[in-house]
């Protein structure tokens, strides 16, 4: 089986035009411009080395990707820089794929005529979402239009498209969100990523969550509609390739995240809520459930916190199984034994 590694190459957010209200980079002030000039080409070839040191190359695919900033906002003699040196560890079969993130406004024929000179074959957006009153609200800079825009160039230069989708912004609901979403799936990404917007220290939107103007989804409202989310980009064959933030050193429960749905395992806790209405769809007092003991974890997600009210409406035999079911799991009413 191939494995596919990604190295990551993290720009700083000196390239992002916008001050966001959920983001604090732009209130970063010396370090971040010192942190910037660190990024070079000799870095990105240095970064490549290291981690092919412990990969097995022949059963790995591997992609270098340009994450952190809006890449296509720095400047052009820095992007070439770094890009060259990408390309060139391509070319001599070192890596597989380059990708990249960046804004919808910051994507044009001349931006994606450079970046198909370099190999780029991923271009992740930073949608955010598609309500121009919501991205106003969020003083994201742009109309859900730029969006459309953006993702119909980027096909047309036949590279993959990939929407990052946020949940629970200023002047969001449940209803815009599945809007948002509907709309996103008609653009056809071939990949998508899903956040919960956090409160983050020293940002507009913290600002607004201490006046009382905003208030975030709570954690289980964020589930319940990203797993939505998650079924739905499934079910039209598009790959949702994270669901909730990475913890790190700052995105934590007790570093700068002041208030919103963080967790840890949030994805983990979507795949919980999805496979527990699996369960509840039965409508039956008594109710079999087969599952693999690999996926056992994703029902079980969070101290059980799906699982558990189930067991308070029926009674519920699990039974573990060494092999991966197809699916995940199968349930059986006990008297209909029927599969769902």
């Amino acid at each position: 089986m191939t494995r596919h590694v990604i190295i990551p190459i993290f720009i700083p957010h000196v390239g992002c035009p916008h001050d966001c209200i959920f983001c604090n980079q732009a209130k970063i002030t010396g370090q971040l411009r010192e942190d910037y000039e660190k990024i070079t080409g000799d870095f990105v070839t240095e970064t490549i080395e290291s981690y092919l040191e412990t990969i097995d190359r022949k059963n790995t695919f591997v992609e270098v990707s340009f994450f952190g900033g809006t890449f296509t906002a720095i400047s052009l003699i820095k992007q070439k820089e770094l890009l060259e040196a990408a390309k060139h560890a391509k070319d001599k079969g070192l890596i597989d794929k380059i990708r990249l993130s960046t804004r919808p406004d910051y994507i044009s024929i001349p931006i994606m005529s450079h970046l198909k000179s370099y190999g780029v074959a991923v271009v992740e957006l930073g949608v955010q979402y598609m309500d121009d009153e919501v991205l106003r609200l969020a003083k994201r800079g742009y109309q859900k239009d730029a969006v459309e825009r953006a993702s119909r160039l980027i096909k047309s230069f036949g590279m993959v498209l990939c929407h990052q989708l946020m949940i629970g912004l200023p002047g969001d609901s449940r209803e815009k969100d599945m809007m948002s979403l509907e709309e996103s799936i008609r653009m056809r990404p071939e990949l998508v990523r899903i956040y919960p917007a956090l409160v983050i220290r020293d940002t507009e939107m913290e600002e607004d969550y201490r006046r009382g103007s905003y208030m975030p989804y709570t954690l289980d409202e964020a589930v319940e509609i990203a797993a939505v989310m998650m079924k739905r980009y499934q079910e039209e064959g598009i790959q949702v390739i994270r669901v909730g933030l990475q913890p790190t050193e700052e995105i934590s429960e007790k570093s700068d995240v002041v208030a919103g749905p963080f967790h840890p395992a949030f994805r983990e806790l979507a795949e919980a809520y999805l496979l527990s209405e699996r369960i509840r769809m039965i409508r039956s007092d008594k109710v079999s459930v087969k599952i693999g003991a690999q996926d056992l974890s994703r029902l079980y997600a969070g101290g059980k916190r799906y699982f558990r009210p189930l067991t308070r409406e029926m009674e519920i035999h699990v039974e573990v199984v060494p092999e991966r079911i197809e699916g995940t799991m199968e349930v059986y009413a006990d008297v209909e034994r029927g599969v769902l």
